[in-house]
């Protein structure tokens, strides 16, 4: 499952899954292109470990990379609770 964590003002979704038995956290980028569809990016924490980017400059995964960096703490917590909405509650 996949809860949502972030919109930017692009229309850019960045969602997380829960924290999986191995620690590990799955946040997935999305961003609605006219031409494309869509440009995404998945990266693992807690090892920053990017995969499956498609569609991003660099200079716009630079950005999402120290987005990613400056709320891991947030993410990695939210996935212990079942999202932002269920840890809003607990």
């Amino acid at each position: 499952m996949m809860y949502p964590f972030m919109t930017l003002n692009d229309d850019t979704e960045i969602t997380h899954s829960e924290m999986k038995e191995n620690g590990q956290v799955k946040v997935y980028i999305e961003t609605p292109h006219e031409k494309d569809g869509f440009h995404s990016a998945v990266c693992w924490l807690p090892e920053y470990r990017w995969e499956n980017i498609h569609g991003y400059t660099e200079e716009e995964m630079a950005h999402f990379k120290q987005l990613i960096r400056n709320n891991a703490h947030l993410i990695i917590e939210f996935s212990r609770d079942g999202g932002v909405l269920n840890a809003a509650t607990a």
